[in-house]
């Protein structure tokens, strides 16, 4: 009698694991999912790092490449009418840049015939990744105005920019 009690309640404590683990497999399978997505985008990662270590001047192409690209997006929207801006940027720039350059960044100082600009400074940042951050100086003979600009090397455009100020340096005061 006393072994079937205890058999009785080994068997219950049995069925009460066997079925909680039961309840845990939804949730481990949605955990093996989420690990192959994290080791597929780790891998991919990796795979982009090796081939940026493995191929230096490839990456520095690149970088020269994206350069020219971002000094003729500053020389396009600087000396062009802000009108013109979805027009002229599509593909140079992401929707949400061309949006803020209509709305906020087009230089302050406009004559009867639009000033012109040149882009006589541009640094890089960050040069290895797929986002190059750069800094460009825009200088006409009224003003300088310098933007920092992230160009996402995977997209090939400008997917973010900022106005910074500037103090004296690059000013033409006379």
């Amino acid at each position: 009698m006393r072994n079937s009690r205890l058999m009785v309640f080994t068997s219950l404590v049995l069925a009460g694991i066997l079925l909680t683990q039961f309840n845990q497999i939804p949730n481990l399978d949605k955990q093996l999912v989420q690990a192959k997505a994290d080791l597929k985008q780790t891998k991919l990662s990796h795979k982009k790092s090796e081939t940026i270590v493995s191929s230096p001047q490839s990456q520095q192409d690149n970088v020269s490449d994206s350069t020219k690209i971002v000094t003729a997006f500053v020389k396009t929207f600087s000396n062009q009418p802000t009108s013109s801006y979805p027009g002229i940027l599509k593909g140079l720039a992401s929707q949400k840049v061309i949006n803020e350059l209509t709305q906020t960044f087009a230089p302050s100082v406009t004559f009867s015939d639009r000033a012109h600009y040149e882009v006589p400074v541009i640094a890089i940042k960050n040069a290895w990744g797929s986002d190059l951050e750069y800094l460009v100086i825009a200088k006409s003979d009224a003003q300088s105005v310098a933007y920092a600009i992230t160009y996402d090397t995977d997209e090939k455009q400008v997917t973010n920019m900022s106005q910074l100020n500037l103090k004296g340096t690059f000013d033409n005061e006379k």
